[in-house]
């Protein structure tokens, strides 16, 4: 039996969207300056050793990206700002509907578990049709991650709901 220090720590706020397949969580590590590399560290041994087949970073930036190669975890990069995120969901969405197709288990973060990874989560709902209406998802989201979504990840669910057709 390995020792509990090789289990790892579960990400802040990490909490799964749909039941072993999709999950979020702040960056692991932390953000900003709360960000510690051993702390990171244990959190990706905690996401390697939970089974998860591929993180989702929707960081601007490319922190993180080595840490997970060091460790054996496989990670995509979706750089996500207001801005660029319809474009960005339109890539986003029918990839992570192939990977949770093929049986893959998703961990997708942001710097923080914010308006922008609630509203793609609660987005990609809807885009799935796993939910009906996108103040349904939105509900959802708000009840799993016990916080209120605010103006811009409500329009992150409406962009989906355009891209779903």
């Amino acid at each position: 039996m390995k020792g509990k220090w090789a289990q790892g720590i579960a990400p802040r706020n990490f909490a799964w969207i749909i039941k072993d397949r999709l999950a979020v969580s702040e960056r692991p590590g932390g953000y900003a300056r709360t960000h510690r590399r051993v702390r990171r560290q244990e959190e990706i041994i905690w996401i390697r050793e939970q089974g998860f087949t591929r993180v989702v970073s929707l960081l601007p930036s490319p922190h993180n990206l080595r840490a997970y190669d060091e460790l054996g975890v496989k990670w995509e990069h979706f750089p996500m700002s207001k801005v660029d995120a319809p474009m960005v969901l339109a890539e986003l969405y029918p990839a992570m509907q192939g990977w949770l197709a093929a049986g893959e288990r998703l961990l997708v973060h942001q710097e923080e578990l914010g308006d922008l990874v609630q509203g793609v989560m609660a987005g990609y709902l809807v885009y799935a049709r796993l939910v009906p209406a996108p103040a349904e998802a939105i509900s959802i989201l708000e009840r799993i991650n016990q916080r209120q979504m605010g103006p811009p990840g409500r329009e992150l669910v409406a962009t989906a709901a355009a891209l779903r057709g």
